[in-house]
């Protein structure tokens, strides 16, 4: 995610305070602004009506919600109705207009981004937004959105998204269950994208599902919409990486129980660095439906919207695939490597349950000669007299990626 600088133009005229932002969709969450040219001032005039009036508006428009709206559902009740203008407004493609729920500033902030993490088929929403600003009761009297796709390719835009979104459904066995779901539109989205901050239009869908080159944002919300399609609770959650820099990521459900999902660290382009010269890339699966114990090691959310606990390990990758070891035992290990020799593997991949099981693989493996005879078989089954191998190994996970040839 890029970082949006801090500044903000202000001036006054009669009882109109206008104010121009630049609204960084992948930093909304911290209400990161910049500036930008001043709009044209508009009449204000008060429009609205009671409670639900909104909410009316988008059955009337056949724009009603249909996914589960995670932030809408934990913003104050009060903002309930600004959030429903706002997505009634988008989804009819009214770009800019009066706005008639009275709210300050920094409210409309959280009922925008809020409809824009709730909704990733909002497609078309750039990175700024300029609004104005009453000078009598500091209520926002107008908006005008940035947008990246014009008005009349919007309809072909989403059709083709949809096509792309559903290539990947029914590719998708009919009687996977939701984790089995999860992980194919994970790898699926790991295979489409290559990761490129010059991609077209990256904090938005149509990055991934159809140029196939974007960022966290747009990995994120092509994640969402996909899962989402499927009716499958996802939403987006931005935070930022411990190292420094924004960046987004997701949280699912599963029966009870919640998982994050990093799909761009989840893209071999994001592993540790190589020991060695390079080698065959895998995808890394400790982003998969991982604990908050595990994200939280790398990832810090941002306090825009409550998360529940994401405790449970039930869908833990290496437990459900075979190579998750408590402890490090020798023959266990051993025996692990050659049925990889054996089968035929390009790689094997050891998580261990400690830093203590994971120091003494990475001894045994590489200072102690516990390759050797893995080695000497892999040349005796493919009749060679020479055999190579690199490795990664993740610190924060406990994690060995073993590669050989």
């Amino acid at each position: 995610m890029k970082k949006i600088r801090q500044n903000i133009t202000i001036r006054k005229e009669g009882d109109v305070k206008r104010k121009s932002v630049c609204l960084g969709l992948a930093a909304l969450l911290m209400l990161s602004l910049s500036g930008c040219s001043v709009v044209e001032r508009v009449q204000y005039q008060w429009e609205g009506s009671g409670a639900g009036h909104w909410e009316e508006a988008a059955l009337e428009a056949g724009v009603e919600n249909q996914v589960e709206e995670y932030y809408y559902n934990h913003l104050p009740e009060e903002l309930h109705e600004a959030y429903r203008e706002i997505y009634v407004h988008l989804m009819k493609n009214e770009d800019s207009g009066s706005f008639l729920s009275e709210i300050d500033v920094d409210n409309f902030w959280k009922a925008y981004y809020a409809v824009l993490a709730d909704h990733p088929e909002i497609f078309w929403i750039g990175t700024s937004a300029q609004i104005e600003e009453s000078g009598i009761d500091k209520t926002v009297v107008s908006y005008t959105c940035e947008t990246t796709v014009p008005v009349e390719e919007r309809s072909t835009m989403k059709a083709q998204l949809e096509a792309a979104a559903d290539e990947c459904i029914y590719s998708i066995p009919s009687d996977a269950s939701d984790y089995e779901k999860i992980k194919y539109v994970y790898e699926y989205i790991i295979d489409l994208t290559d990761y490129d901050a010059n991609g077209i239009d990256t904090q938005n869908i149509q990055s991934v599902l159809l140029y196939q080159k974007s960022v966290c944002a747009g990995y994120s919300k092509a994640f969402q919409y996909i899962l989402n399609r499927m009716g499958l609770f996802c939403t987006y959650i931005t935070g930022t990486i411990k190292d420094g820099g924004d960046h987004g990521w997701n949280m699912v459900r599963i029966g009870e129980n919640y998982y994050y999902v990093d799909v761009t660290w989840g893209d071999p382009v994001f592993a540790n660095q190589m020991d060695g010269e390079g080698s065959e890339a895998v995808t890394n699966y400790n982003y998969l439906c991982c604990t908050e114990t595990e994200l939280f090691k790398t990832h810090v959310p941002s306090d825009a919207v409550p998360l529940p606990p994401c405790t449970s390990d039930d869908y833990n990758y290496y437990k459900r695939n075979g190579c998750y070891y408590e402890t490090f035992d020798y023959d266990t290990i051993y025996n692990a490597l050659m049925n990889s020799v054996w089968n035929g593997n390009a790689n094997i991949v050891m998580k261990f349950g400690s830093d203590e099981a994971y120091e003494t693989a990475k001894y045994e493996l590489f200072e102690n000669g516990m390759l050797t005879d893995p080695g000497q078989y892999l040349m005796e089954i493919n009749g060679v007299s020479t055999w190579n191998y690199k490795y990664h190994t993740d610190d924060e996970f406990c994690l060995i990626t073993l590669y050989w040839w």
